[in-house]
């Protein structure tokens, strides 16, 4: 069932969206650390990415749009933790919001609809990795009852310089 406020909408991403999302991702890719992928990819290339996540199951894919243009202002997903058998109940999630859609809620929108729609899973704990410094995305955390577990130390290298990475968990 989409979440919805008068502006957005969130609703789980399709086909159609593939183009956008990747845009919306290469920004991140090309402009910040939030990402550690260094290249840009094509919608062809993030294909893969979208059809691992289908409309049920515990890998998610969650758009919010914007309910007039039906603009793709952000993104929510959760993924495999790790590939071993022993992680099965183990989600790493993360969220993408467009830079002009910053400091609308979208990100807590997208969020509150992704652990909606992991309810009834077979899930145990939910893994988010923040490249820092990052306070909005860490707040967000937070506000969904993740806490700090760790944190890597100098773990990537992007734009010149090493940035760490701070692990958080939240009990599904």
């Amino acid at each position: 069932m989409p979440s919805e406020r008068t502006d957005v909408q969130v609703r789980a991403g399709a086909e159609g969206d593939l183009e956008a999302l990747t845009d919306l991702y290469n920004h991140y890719v090309r402009e910040t650390p939030i990402t550690f992928d260094t290249a840009i990819f094509t919608a062809e290339e993030r294909r893969p990415w979208l059809l691992s996540h289908p409309v049920d199951g515990p890998y998610r894919l969650m758009v919010a749009v914007a309910a007039d243009s039906q603009e793709i202002l952000g993104y929510a997903t959760s993924s495999p933790y790790r590939a071993k058998p022993a992680y099965g109940t183990s989600v790493e999630t993360t969220v993408y919001v467009a830079p002009r859609a910053g400091r609308r809620g979208i990100g807590t929108l997208l969020y509150q609809a992704l652990f909606d729609a992991l309810a009834g899973q077979d899930l145990h704990r939910a893994y988010a990795g923040i490249a820092q410094p990052n306070t909005a995305s860490t707040r967000l955390h937070e506000r969904f009852g993740f806490r700090h577990v760790g944190t890597y130390r100098e773990v990537g290298r992007k734009f010149g310089r090493y940035w760490d990475v701070a692990w958080y968990e939240k009990e599904l």
